[in-house]
């Protein structure tokens, strides 16, 4: 855990590729199972069909929280980090948001175009992060969301850096992949990077890679690729 409590909200609701949404209709609370993603400015997208119970109740109310949860780290699953963040869904029409969402989501490509379906994107208004059992912090907005001059100097950068990696440092990539649990040989690419870290894919598999500290612009950003790669290399990775 770093000092900044707003860095680490924000990296685990970046690496989930799962969470619980809270909505209601008439008063009765509601909760199902979600599958996010985050927009730059970590804006949670989801992917939600009208089919569905929760998207019926986003559409009467849209007033909502999310659960996301961090790995466990002991038997008791209070001990686990996470974070509930409350905000305002909308029904959104971006093309490059969804490309985004597909990215943490790759396997979705087979229903993406499905007439019901459609995406949806939370404004936050706070959250709650849970670094463990009785470790409890407030977030308002301003100290939940990041740099919002980090997050564009990055995103303006983000197609250039993925373009640079993928095609002339593929060695790179395949060394973070290797340092990354669940990671392993494979044509491994760079899919989406932001001001908090970034995602690798192989297939419909994606591995997150949180940064040391937040990004403020693309010179950062190469300099976590730099330090990642090396830590992923085997003789590095054999003296840790």
């Amino acid at each position: 855990m770093t000092d900044d409590s707003g860095f680490e909200a924000r990296k685990i609701i970046r690496a989930a590729r799962a969470a619980t949404l809270a909505t209601q209709r008439d008063g009765q609370p509601f909760a199902g199972l979600v599958t996010p993603a985050c927009s730059p400015e970590l804006a949670p997208l989801l992917w939600l069909s009208t089919l569905s119970e929760h998207t019926r109740q986003l559409m009467r109310e849209p007033r909502c929280a999310l659960l996301f949860q961090g790995g466990a780290t002991a038997a008791n699953p209070q001990a686990a980090p996470r974070v509930t963040l409350t905000g305002i869904a909308e029904r959104i029409e971006d093309a490059g948001l969804k490309a985004r969402w597909l990215t943490r989501h790759p396997y979705a490509a087979a229903y993406a175009d499905f007439g019901d379906f459609g995406l949806w994107r939370v404004k936050p208004g706070g959250a709650l992060l849970v670094g463990g059992f009785a470790r409890a912090t407030r977030l308002p907005l301003a100290g939940l969301l990041p740099d919002p001059d980090a997050v564009e100097a990055i995103a303006s950068a983000e197609a250039e850096i993925i373009q640079h990696v993928n095609e002339d440092h593929p060695d790179a990539i395949a060394a973070i992949a290797r340092g990354l649990p669940g990671g392993g040989p494979g044509a491994w690419r760079l899919a989406a990077v932001d001001v908090d870290g970034l995602d690798l894919v192989l297939g419909d598999t994606v591995l997150r890679l949180d940064f040391e500290a937040p990004a403020s612009g693309p010179d950062a950003v190469r300099a976590e690729l730099i330090r990642a790669a090396r830590r992923g290399r085997p003789g590095n990775r054999a003296s840790q």
